[in-house]
C-alpha cells in the first residue's frame, strides 16, 4: 500500500501544507463471491445498454466542433424487451437470497444471447494506461505509476487470459528495468506469450512540433533498439496519443525508422474545425505515407462502458470504407490502466445487439485489418495541424533554450568522435554518447518541452539539461584537444554549409573567418567594413556595404536596405515589442487564446541607447528597455563585416504576469502564405483568414526561421531559441515570453537571453540559402586549441547542390563506418553529389536505424543520389 499527502494535481508548496490533515482510517478486507461478481455485470451491462436507447446527440470531444452526433437509438423491439427482461429480473432476484440468483441469471444470459447482424462495427479493444512521463508530477512519481499500473495488469493477465496490454516509451520499460528487475522480468515473460504489447518505436511519447529533425530521428533509434533487444522485435506502430500538432516530416521520419503506421487522438480536441476522417492515409511533404487511426471514442483513456462503445461506433467517420476502429480503454497517469469491471464488459459485449462487436486484440493485428480496408481510405496531405495549445511553442522559454544549445552541442560531439575514429584517436564510448542522447530525449516529452508541466519538473529540467550542455562541450573540447596537432588556435566549421563571418577568437579578439563544410577554417585578412553614424539625435545607421540599417532611439528600426536588390526590407517601424494579455479560458501554460491578438500594446521605446561598437568588424548599438510593470529588456542590434543579417542579440529579466511579449516586424513584401521551417523541411501557412482553418493558424511553431517572400524578393526572420510565430498580412511576429501562472506559478521569472536576425534576400528563401544562414546562426565555430589535425584540413563530406543538406555525420552504432544523414531542403528533386575529404571504400544506403539497404555506386571518391522534395536519406560510410 502506498498513501501520498498532497493537494490537486500534486502540488505541495514550501509553506503552504495540505489544506486538510489527511488520515488511513480504515481498511477492510472482503470474501470474493464469483456468481455475485457475474450476476452484477450481467446485469450491469445490459442496464447500460437499456439506458441508452434514446441517447443524447452531443459530442464528446473537448473542442466542441464536431456538432450534434446522430447517435442511433436503439431498435424498439430490442429495448422493450431489454425494459421487460430486466424488470423481470429485479423482481425474481433477491441479492440476499442465493436461492434466485439461477433464475435472474438464466433471464440475463437469454439477453446476453441477442446477437448483432451479419454487418456490425468492430471495436478492437486494447488495455492501456498512458503513462505522462511527467506532467502534474515529477519523473520520481512517474516509476512508481508505472511500477502500479504495470504491476496491475500483469495481475489482470493471469486472471484474464483473453486480456491484451499495449505499452510505449522505451524510457519506462528501462525505468522498470533499473528500479524493479523482478516486474521487468514478467513483462518480458508476458509479452512472450502475446498478453503485453510492447508499441511504439520512440524513446518517449515527445513533442511533435519542436525536436529537430536529427533530434525525432534519435527518439526512434534509440527507442526501436531498445525494443528489439528486450522484446526482440522493432514496433511498426509510433504511438502517440497526446501530443499538441504533428510536424509534415512525421511520415517519413516514421518510415526511416520502420515504422508505417501511426496512432494519435489529440485532433479530435480541435476548436475551429473537426478532422475529416478517423482512418486515413497520412501524406508527409516528401510524399511518405503512413496508414493512419484516431480512435473515434474521442479518448485514449476509455473506462468501457457501453454508451462509450456504441459513441465509439456512431463517431466513426469511415464507416462507408470500413468496419474497424480501435478503442484504448484503461485509467491513465497513474489511475491503474484498465480494470477487472471493464474487462468483465468486453467480454459481455463481445457479439451483443445494439453494441459494436467488441474483440480484445493486439494493436498490430488491429492495424492488419484496417490496412485491409485502406484501399479506399482518404489521404491527408502535410502537417496535422492541432487547433489548441498554441502556446506551448513559448512556454518555460529556458527549457526550450536549452534544447535547441544541446541538440547543435550533441551534434557537434558526434561529428567529432567520427573525426576522432577516422584519426584513429581516442573517443568516447557510442553507450557514452547514446546516455547523453537520452537525458535530452526525456526532456523532449510531450509535457515538458512544451511547458505544461508543474514546477518541481521544471526545476530538474533545468538542472538536467544545464549539465547535459557543459557535458557535450566538455566531452566536444577534448575530441578538440585530442585531435589538435599544435599551432596557433584554429577555427572548425561544424556544419554543412561554408562560413565567412566574424567571429571572437578563444582570447575575445574579432577576426574574420573563413571555413568549409565540416573543415578546419582560416583566420583572414577582412576586407569588408562596417561604419556606424548617427543621424541626428534620434537614429544611427549601420551600413556594411550590403545592408543598410536605421535604427531609431526608440530602439526601432526605421529601414532596412538590401544593397543587392536595393530594396527595403520594412513596410513601417520593425523590431517593436507589444504585450498582449494573456490569460486563457483554460489551459494556461498550453494556450494562446484569439482574444489574447485583440488586447496588444506597443511597449514604450527604449529608455536609452549607446553605439558600443564602430567597426570596422562590427558596429553595434545597445538599447535599454522597460517592459510592462517591471521588466527589463536590454537589446544590442549588431551588424558585422560582410554579414547578410541584422542581429538582435536581447537579454530580458521578466517579471510579468499572465503578459505574453512578442516581437513584431512589418515587413515589405506580400504573399498569401508565408514559410516555416520544420523537421529538415518547411511548410507553407497562410497569412490570411480567408476560412476557419486558416485563421486557426494564428499562432504556429517554427524551427529557426520563418519567410515571407513574393517574387523577386523576402524577408527572413530567424532565431536562435524561440519557437512561437504568427505572420498576418505582411506582418510576422516572434513570441518571446509568457507569464503564466499555472501548473507553474512562477514560470519563466527571471533571466533570460535570446537572438533572431533579419535577412533580406532577392529571390525566394529556397534559392536566397535561408536553411544555410539559420544554421550559421544557430550553430557557432569550434576552435582548436593549437592547430588543426589532418582529417580536418579538407571537408569531410560536402553536398552539392547547396540545396541539400548534410545534417548529421556520426559513428555508427555497430562500430563499422560512420553515417551521413542529409535531406533536400527546399522542396524540389534533384540529383545531389557527394564529395568526401577522406579515402571511402563503400557507400551503401541505410536508415535510421543504420540498415543496410544496398550498396551505392563510388566514382572518384564520391557519390551520386537521386533526392526528391524533401527526402531525408542515411548513407553508412566505410
Amino acid at each position: 500500500m502506498e498513501v501520498a499527502c498532497n493537494r490537486a494535481f500534486g502540488a505541495q508548496e514550501p509553506g503552504h501544507p495540505p489544506d486538510e490533515a489527511y488520515i488511513l482510517a480504515a481498511c477492510e478486507l472482503r470474501r470474493f463471491e464469483p456468481r455475485a461478481w457475474a450476476l452484477f455485470h450481467d446485469f450491469d451491462t445490459l442496464r447500460q445498454l437499456e439506458a441508452d436507447r434514446a441517447p443524447p446527440q452531443t459530442p464528446r470531444s473537448v473542442g466542441g466542433v464536431a456538432g450534434k452526433l446522430v447517435r442511433p437509438a436503439l431498435d424498439t423491439t430490442w429495448a422493450g424487451k431489454l425494459l421487460h427482461d430486466l424488470n423481470r429480473v429485479c423482481n425474481v432476484l433477491d441479492p440476499e437470497d442465493r436461492a434466485t440468483w439461477e433464475a435472474g441469471a438464466a433471464i440475463l444470459h437469454g439477453l446476453l444471447a441477442v446477437r448483432n447482424g451479419g454487418v456490425t462495427h468492430e471495436l478492437s479493444a486494447i488495455g492501456h494506461a498512458h503513462i505522462d512521463t511527467a506532467w502534474l508530477w515529477p519523473i520520481e512519481e512517474t516509476r512508481r505509476k508505472c511500477q502500479r499500473s504495470f504491476a496491475t495488469a500483469l495481475a489482470l493477465m493471469e486472471r484474464y487470459p483473453a486480456f491484451q496490454f499495449a505499452c510505449s516509451q522505451a524510457a519506462q520499460y528501462a525505468m522498470m528495468e533499473e528500479s524493479d528487475p523482478d516486474l521487468f522480468a514478467r513483462i518480458r515473460e508476458k509479452a512472450k506469450t502475446g498478453q503485453w504489447i510492447p508499441i511504439g518505436g520512440s524513446w518517449v511519447e515527445p513533442d511533435c512540433n519542436l525536436p529537430s529533425g536529427e533530434a525525432m530521428a534519435r527518439q526512434f533509434l534509440y527507442g526501436q533498439r531498445y525494443f528489439e533487444r528486450h522484446f526482440g522485435a522493432r514496433s511498426r506502430v509510433f504511438w502517440n496519443p497526446d501530443v499538441f500538432g504533428y510536424a509534415g516530416q512525421l511520415p517519413q521520419l516514421m518510415r526511416e525508422a520502420g515504422m508505417d503506421r501511426f496512432l494519435t487522438q489529440k485532433l479530435s480536441w480541435n476548436r475551429f474545425t473537426a478532422p475529416p476522417h478517423h482512418s486515413f492515409w497520412w501524406r508527409g511533404i516528401d510524399g511518405s505515407a503512413v496508414l493512419t487511426h484516431f480512435p473515434p471514442a474521442d479518448t485514449y483513456t476509455a473506462v468501457a462502458t457501453v454508451e462509450e462503445m456504441r459513441y465509439h461506433a456512431a463517431n466513426y467517420k469511415d464507416a462507408d470504407r470500413g468496419a474497424n476502429a480501435l478503442y484504448l480503454f484503461g485509467h491513465g497517469d497513474g489511475g491503474g490502466g484498465a480494470n477487472a469491471a471493464m474487462i468483465e464488459t468486453l467480454a459481455r459485449t463481445k457479439d451483443l445487439l445494439g453494441v459494436p462487436r467488441s474483440t480484445i486484440r493486439d494493436p498490430n493485428a488491429f492495424f492488419d485489418l484496417l490496412e485491409r480496408e485502406a484501399g479506399d481510405f482518404a489521404a491527408v496531405e502535410g502537417e496535422l495541424y492541432f487547433e489548441y495549445h498554441r502556446g506551448t511553442y513559448t512556454s518555460q522559454a529556458e527549457i526550450k533554450r536549452l534544447n535547441r544549445l544541446i541538440e547543435g552541442r550533441l551534434q557537434d560531439l558526434d561529428l567529432l568522435c567520427t573525426l576522432g575514429v577516422l584519426a584513429d584517436a581516442a573517443v568516447p564510448s557510442r553507450d557514452a554518447v547514446e546516455a547523453l542522447w537520452r537525458v535530452l530525449l526525456v526532456n523532449q516529452f510531450h509535457d515538458i518541452l512544451p511547458g505544461s508541466s508543474i514546477a518541481e519538473v521544471y526545476i530538474r529540467a533545468r538542472r538536467e539539461l544545464g549539465e547535459l550542455a557543459d557535458a557535450a562541450q566538455a566531452m566536444a573540447r577534448q575530441m578538440l584537444d585530442t585531435l589538435c596537432e599544435g599551432g596557433p588556435a584554429a577555427p572548425f566549421n561544424p556544419i554543412g554549409f561554408a562560413r565567412d563571418e566574424i567571429a571572437a577568437a578563444p582570447d575575445g579578439a574579432l577576426v574574420r573567418v573563413v571555413a568549409e563544410p565540416f573543415c578546419a577554417g582560416r583566420v583572414v585578412a577582412a576586407q569588408e567594413r562596417v561604419r556606424v553614424e548617427q543621424a541626428g539625435d534620434d537614429a544611427v545607421v549601420l551600413d556594411n556595404g550590403r545592408l543598410r540599417a536605421v535604427l531609431a532611439a526608440d530602439g526601432s528600426l526605421r529601414a532596412l536596405i538590401h544593397a543587392g536588390s536595393g530594396r527595403e526590407a520594412m513596410a513601417a517601424p520593425g523590431n517593436r515589442f507589444v504585450l498582449h494579455d494573456d490569460q486563457p479560458t483554460e489551459y494556461e501554460a498550453w494556450d494562446i487564446d484569439p482574444f489574447a491578438l485583440e488586447t496588444g500594446r506597443a511597449c514604450d521605446g527604449a529608455a536609452r541607447f549607446d553605439i558600443v561598437a564602430d567597426g570596422p568588424l562590427r558596429g553595434a548599438v545597445r538599447f535599454e528597455h522597460r517592459i510592462g510593470k517591471a521588466s527589463r529588456l536590454v537589446q544590442t542590434v549588431r551588424l558585422d563585416a560582410g554579414a547578410d543579417i541584422l542581429a538582435f542579440d536581447t537579454e530580458i529579466d521578466w517579471r510579468e504576469r499572465r503578459r505574453l511579449l512578442k516581437v513584431a516586424f512589418a515587413l515589405a513584401p506580400r504573399a498569401p502564405h508565408a514559410t516555416y521551417e520544420t523537421m529538415c523541411g518547411a511548410v507553407e501557412r497562410p497569412t490570411h483568414a480567408n476560412a476557419d482553418a486558416d485563421l486557426a493558424q494564428y499562432e504556429v511553431p517554427a524551427h529557426r526561421w520563418a519567410d515571407l517572400s513574393e517574387r523577386g524578393f523576402g524577408v527572413s526572420l530567424l532565431n536562435d531559441s524561440r519557437y512561437g510565430y504568427s505572420t498576418f498580412g505582411s506582418t510576422m511576429t516572434l513570441s518571446l515570453l509568457r507569464g503564466t501562472m499555472s501548473p507553474d506559478r512562477g514560470a519563466d521569472i527571471g533571466a533570460h537571453r535570446l537572438r533572431y536576425a533579419l535577412y533580406p534576400h532577392a529571390g525566394d528563401w529556397a534559392a536566397a540559402g535561408t536553411v544555410g544562414e539559420a544554421a550559421r546562426f544557430n550553430r557557432p565555430l569550434l576552435w582548436f586549441r593549437g592547430g588543426w589535425p589532418k582529417i580536418a584540413a579538407q571537408s569531410l563530406v560536402r553536398a552539392e547542390p547547396g540545396h541539400v543538406v548534410i545534417d548529421t555525420i556520426k559513428p555508427a552504432e555497430d562500430g563499422a563506418g560512420w553515417i551521413v544523414r542529409l535531406y533536400e531542403s527546399s522542396g524540389g528533386a534533384c540529383e545531389a553529389v557527394l564529395r568526401f575529404g577522406v579515402p571511402v571504400r563503400s557507400v551503401r544506403r541505410s536508415n535510421t536505424l543504420e540498415d543496410d539497404l544496398g550498396e551505392m555506386a563510388l566514382h572518384d571518391n564520391s557519390c551520386r543520389i537521386a533526392l526528391r522534395g524533401f527526402q531525408i536519406a542515411t548513407l553508412r560510410i566505410a
